[in-house]
């Protein structure tokens, strides 16, 4: 179906109840609550959305762009109020531009940065839960963060990608990697000292940012040396994937710089 109208939303939202962006069966997702607000908003269905990505189950987005096509004219500013009021608490609605009908946001020129929140020691508060990973071992900070910065480049990720199909382009460029102590989320529950693993690229594999922090958890608790990190990027690694996954709860799409 051909639309008139097409906008670009920035929402923002805590998806540590949802499986994920992608519409499943038997699951509540993302994109599901995104949809079902909608369908209060505009009180009918004729419309369509697009995310710009998938999110893994319980990975939250500080920026994250939805993309809506529509056969009648947004009131703008009204529309976002309307969005708000309707929108769970997990939800909240930054933005909205209008932009052509042939632009289409997934094929769209984009950088994305992805956060990793963790602390190690001490068990964390409950409430810290949604937001920060906590590792029950001594971690060697300082070791940590010589083995991210190996990561920036160019480099061949096939040990950190699951389920790849036959087109996947495993030579991928980051752009940063850095690991630092975290003052970018705070709350009074959360531990005295947390870190972040920061990574910022034009496009990452599936789980890449969860098996590269894992990775980085073996460095730290000194299974594994910063050789071995070296090593499993070269082109000629043996291309079996790495098995550890960091938990979820602890990625954050912290911001998408989108060409529209």
């Amino acid at each position: 179906m051909k639309y008139s109208f097409s906008y670009i939303i920035r929402i923002q939202f805590l998806g540590f109840r949802f499986s994920g962006w992608q519409k499943q069966t038997n699951a509540i997702t993302l994109h599901d609550m995104v949809d079902k607000t909608l369908s209060f908003v505009f009180e009918d269905t004729n419309y369509k959305t697009i995310g710009v990505g998938r999110t893994d189950a319980k990975v939250s987005a500080n920026t994250y762009y939805l993309q809506l096509f529509r056969d009648t004219k947004i009131e703008e500013v009204s529309f976002i109020t309307s969005l708000n009021s309707n929108f769970s608490p997990d939800f909240r609605a930054i933005s909205i531009q209008e932009v052509s009908t042939n632009f289409t946001v997934i094929n769209a020129p984009k950088v994305k940065e992805y956060h990793y929140y963790f602390s190690f020691g001490e068990k964390n508060h409950p409430f810290a839960a949604p937001f920060l990973v906590n590792i029950d071992e001594v971690l060697n900070i300082e070791l940590m963060m010589k083995a991210a910065k190996l990561f920036e480049g160019e480099h061949y990720f096939h040990k950190y990608c699951t389920k790849p199909s036959e087109h996947t382009v495993f030579k991928r460029t980051i752009d940063t990697c850095e690991l630092v102590e975290n003052t970018v989320l705070t709350a009074n529950f959360f531990p005295e000292t947390s870190y972040i693993l920061k990574v910022r690229g034009a496009g990452f594999l599936r789980y890449q940012i969860r098996l590269m922090m894992a990775t980085l958890f073996e460095v730290g608790k000194g299974n594994l040396d910063l050789e071995f990190i070296a090593a499993s990027l070269k082109e000629d690694n043996d291309r079996m994937y790495f098995r550890n996954i960091a938990p979820s709860s602890g990625l954050q799409l912290y911001d998408v710089q989108l060409d529209f």
